[in-house]
């Protein structure tokens, strides 16, 4: 039989989406800045030549300049206000988390609850406008190395750098609002919308190699069906769980005796969802952000990095494959499932698992439980990002049929979807309430007038 909730799921439909007004403010928000943030990808930066530039991505987009485009919603195509995207701040949080681990005091403030937040996420925005400026200034002296720049000279580095810094902590504004005030993660929602805009652009440059004659028929449909396949593995890896047997003893309330219940602790094969992906490509494109817009004025180091670290490349595989898996333990164990607190939340609420004694050795079985889950989630990931990158960079087909974009776009569609399925559900729930308390007013104000009669 259907629970509740299953069956309020099943009733929902577009006139329920209708009367929910919270949800569709918070959709049209979610929107809007969204749009925003589109707009603001064609607002190019002051002092830039458009057509060598343009010429310019057009030669770099088969290498790390075309994971650059795809990650900025093309916006470093265009050397937009936001060319430098989001990554600052991923790169920012990755340092942050990382630190918190390991310095004691950093420690403190996160167990210091909402302020002890406030201060690492202050930590954070400080980190990102570093890491921005030194991307910022990088960028700026490289389109100059390229002549790319109409005016070189110090004026056009300080209005650049001002320009891109200003366009990432606004961008880094816009995700937070849309995380307390939209619907989704603001940041994922940011990189996925950047992704989407650009495939359309994408397929028809993959179809035009077909008319040409550089990819053969049988590629693309090939390619098309490897896509396909990604997307359904995607979403069966997403929804696939380790379910942990719970037992709640036997309790006497009063004069009342309530029998003992069961249930299960679902434990998600990939907790950390799309962020070890996202981390791990932060980190790949850091480096050589500036290095692609070097051009002749790339150091030894740096040409270097773009030889051996180039997607497709075998150094560039095993660093984004060992990142991937790096991120995917320390993100669930640190944010997204902590054995120690579902331990200790199991045990305030009576509950156990059956032959393990509460609370430290709980703890102790369900961390053990978790890393031997997220063998099988790094390991999908892994698979996942990588597959197809190796495929795409033997054919030669846009990154945007990517493993990486592929995941993003999957996984934050079906969180998106999850997230307004609650909404829905709550709203339902006030509306169920709402109509109770009604009814207990009509029938308490029926008694009261029936009082006097009787009398």
């Amino acid at each position: 039989m259907a629970s509740a909730a299953e069956q309020m799921a099943q009733n929902m439909s577009w006139s329920a989406f209708g009367k929910a007004t919270e949800l569709r403010q918070r959709i049209l928000f979610t929107i809007g800045l969204l749009i925003v943030y589109r707009l603001g990808t064609y607002i190019p930066v002051p002092g830039i030549d458009a057509d060598a530039l343009r010429q310019f991505v057009e030669q770099a987009q088969q290498g790390i300049g075309g994971v650059l485009n795809m990650f900025t919603g093309g916006a470093i195509g265009r050397m937009g206000l936001f060319a430098l995207g989001i990554m600052p701040y991923i790169s920012a949080s990755i340092i942050v988390q990382l630190m918190t681990a390991l310095v004691p005091r950093l420690e403190q403030l996160k167990k210091e609850g909402e302020q002890g937040r406030k201060k690492i996420n202050q930590y954070t925005r400080y980190g990102t406008v570093f890491l921005a400026t030194l991307q910022a200034y990088g960028l700026a002296a490289g389109l100059e190395g390229s002549n790319l720049a109409h005016d070189p000279g110090w004026y056009f580095r300080i209005s650049a750098v001002i320009t891109l810094v200003g366009g990432t902590m606004f961008l880094m504004w816009l995700g937070e609002q849309i995380t307390q005030r939209g619907i989704g993660n603001g940041i994922s929602l940011i990189i996925f919308v950047g992704i989407i805009a650009e495939i359309p652009a994408a397929l028809a440059q993959f179809f035009a190699q077909g008319r040409e004659g550089s990819i053969s028929p049988v590629v693309i449909v090939g390619v098309l069906l490897v896509v396909v396949a990604t997307i359904m593995f995607v979403v069966f890896m997403e929804r696939a769980l380790r379910k942990i047997h719970i037992q709640y003893p036997r309790r006497q309330v009063g004069m009342k005796v309530y029998d003992g219940g069961s249930s299960h602790l679902p434990v998600k094969v990939n907790p950390a969802g799309v962020i070890p992906a996202i981390f791990a490509s932060s980190l790949l494109l850091l480096p050589t952000t500036v290095s692609t817009f070097s051009g002749a004025q790339t150091s030894e180091l740096m040409a270097t990095i773009l030889n051996y670290f180039g997607p497709g490349r075998p150094l560039y595989l095993a660093f984004f494959t060992g990142m991937i898996v790096f991120f995917t333990y320390f993100y669930t164990f640190n944010v997204a499932f902590k054995p120690e607190e579902v331990a200790d939340n199991l045990k305030s609420q009576n509950g156990f698992i059956p032959g393990i004694r509460p609370g430290e050795r709980t703890a102790e079985y369900l961390e053990y439980v978790v890393n031997r889950v997220l063998v099988l989630g790094a390991a999908y990931l892994a698979a996942v990002c990588l597959l197809p990158e190796i495929l795409r960079s033997q054919l030669a087909i846009p990154f945007y049929f990517g493993g990486t974009s592929v995941l993003i776009v999957v996984s934050v569609t079906m969180d998106t979807i999850q997230q307004v399925q609650s909404h829905m559900l709550a709203h339902q729930y006030e509306g169920l309430i709402e109509k109770s308390q009604l009814r207990g007013k009509k029938r308490g104000g029926k008694t009261k007038s029936r009082g006097p009669s009787r009398r």
